[in-house]
């Protein structure tokens, strides 16, 4: 194992929607590269502390931390909870969301589709998203920095599947996240986004057909559908000092299926 310093020791990274797919390669990877990764999670402890114990084993430390972050007393409640125990927070990644499956032949159409389908898809993505940047605003602002990286999808900018309530709520979070973004960036606080395409395996494309996959990849210029780890590079870079000058953006990461 390489003894040179790794990128985030000594960092505290809070990632939302850990305990599984895209939320635990990015708690895995920061974990990798020595930061102490909290593990936020909604009710699998068993699935948190199995990603907790990965974290431990590439050389970083971990703890899962439950919370409903649709909820501001948990989220609150949290963020206490980690700034008591160890004294900093200095990334976000916002990657919880309401359940959803990327299921082409069964989705609702638009004249299907109720209003509190679009309501629970908004507190999944852009009310968590509020109430975490809530809590930890107070904490970077004394400290005069943080990163905040939201996951949204490449759907916000081609919808090439009609999830109605899913990418809506996303395309507003990619909203909250540049408006966040202008407000906070003479605070010396970073705001930006990765927008992945289906990624594979995750809960949320079981029942995505290969079919679907294949007409997908058809169209990539790299020719394969991303994996969760695909994911994380990205956000480690725009958490990292190597995007210190970048804020407000959406980083597409679909193999150049959205090119912009």
């Amino acid at each position: 194992m390489s003894t040179a310093p790794r990128n985030f020791q000594g960092k505290v990274v809070l990632v939302t929607g850990a305990s599984r797919g895209i939320g635990a390669a990015i708690a895995k990877a920061f974990a990798r590269e020595g930061a102490l990764v909290l593990v936020n999670y909604l009710s699998n402890t068993s699935a948190a502390d199995a990603v907790v114990a990965q974290c431990q084993q590439l050389g970083g430390d971990a703890w899962a931390m439950p919370a409903d972050v649709r909820s501001p007393q948990a989220v609150n409640d949290l963020v206490a909870q980690a700034l008591r125990e160890t004294g900093r927070i200095d990334v976000v990644v916002n990657n919880a969301f309401s359940p959803y499956a990327f299921d082409p032949e069964n989705r609702l159409r638009f004249w299907d589709v109720p209003w509190q389908a679009y309501q629970t898809q908004f507190e999944g993505a852009v009310q968590a998203a509020y109430n975490v940047c809530q809590a930890v605003l107070p904490h970077f602002k004394q400290s005069g920095r943080g990163s905040i990286i939201n996951l949204v999808s490449d759907l916000v900018e081609r919808p090439s599947i009609a999830y109605h309530d899913y990418a809506t709520a996303k395309s507003a979070l990619v909203g909250f996240s540049r408006n966040l973004a202008t407000e906070l960036g003479p605070l010396g606080i970073r705001v930006n986004c990765v927008a992945p395409g289906l990624v594979s395996p995750t809960d949320s494309s079981r029942l995505t057909r290969e079919s679907v996959k294949d007409a997908l990849i058809a169209q990539t210029p790299l020719g394969r559908i991303a994996t969760p780890d695909d994911v994380a590079g990205p956000v480690l870079f725009l958490a990292s000092e190597w995007s210190r000058f970048i804020t407000g953006q959406v980083l597409f990461v679909d193999g150049g299926l959205v090119m912009r």
